[in-house]
């Protein structure tokens, strides 16, 4: 019998505005479980909204010929929801509480929550788990830093954690080498390609290149609020097309699974 993948993301003819501009008209996206998708386009493409839209920070217009489902539904307790699509994003990294340290960054992802609290209670098995995050990401020494003494490339690192320590399903990630020097962005990719590696779905929404590891074989060009480009990375990700997608004349380079862009002639 053949295995049906699972939906991890059904967008259906959603309209969805950011504050008073409506960014989606007719929207529908679909990503299943086992297909790591990288979603590319410039500023003011609708990547911002699409990230609250899928982190349940805003809804669609409501309509009956319109869903956001998560694994096949449409309601969820967003706690509930934040245990199987663990979510890094800027606006996380910018709310974060300074004082957090590393270990409560981690811990805090089983209650999605901004730190640690009293009222949250945490088992052995918590803190050995938390542990075995922090170690396979290599920040275990930082586990009693305070979340604002952490270089940038750390803070990423300690909310990638955050995001793993209910083992989801999948992974959404937004931009997440931004501010990072060259070794940190390609460590922190090195352990996106490693958890994909080991059958972690990975949802990628930026608008750099060099941030698509090798692993992602699917990219989705965003546009004025519209898919203007869906399929193998080979076939979407070439120098036409992505100086359509910028406006700018662009070359495309392909060097051992990356991508990167020179200006063109």
């Amino acid at each position: 019998m053949n295995y049906i993948k699972e939906n991890i993301v059904d967008i259906r003819n959603v309209k969805a505005y950011c504050g008073s501009t409506c960014v989606f008209r007719d929207f529908s996206l679909l990503v299943r479980d086992g297909c790591s998708t990288a979603i590319l386009g410039p500023n003011g493409s609708g990547k911002t909204t699409l990230m609250k839209l899928l982190s349940r920070d805003i809804y669609p217009v409501a309509d009956p010929d319109s869903y956001v489902r998560f694994f096949g539904k449409d309601r969820w307790n967003v706690w509930d929801l934040r245990t199987r699509l663990g979510i890094v994003s800027h606006d996380l990294q910018h709310n974060y509480l300074y004082g957090a340290r590393g270990i409560n960054v981690i811990l805090s992802g089983i209650y999605a929550s901004i730190d640690t609290w009293q009222n949250q209670e945490f088992s052995e098995d918590d803190l050995e788990k938390a542990g075995e995050v922090m170690e396979k990401l290599g920040i275990g020494s930082l586990k009693h830093r305070a979340f604002g003494a952490m270089s940038t490339g750390q803070q990423r690192r300690f909310l990638l954690g955050r995001a793993l320590i209910n083992n989801p399903d999948a992974l959404l990630l937004d931009e997440p080498t931004t501010g990072l020097d060259l070794s940190s962005t390609f460590q922190y990719i090195e352990k996106l390609r490693l958890l994909m590696r080991y059958g972690k779905t990975v949802m990628l929404v930026t608008h750099h290149l060099h941030e698509i590891p090798p692993e992602i074989e699917r990219v989705v060009l965003l546009k004025e609020g519209r898919i203007v480009g869906d399929g193998k990375k080979s076939d979407v990700l070439t120098s036409e097309t992505l100086s359509e997608l910028f406006d700018y004349p662009l070359q495309v380079v392909s060097v051992n699974g990356y991508y990167q862009v020179l200006p063109g002639v």
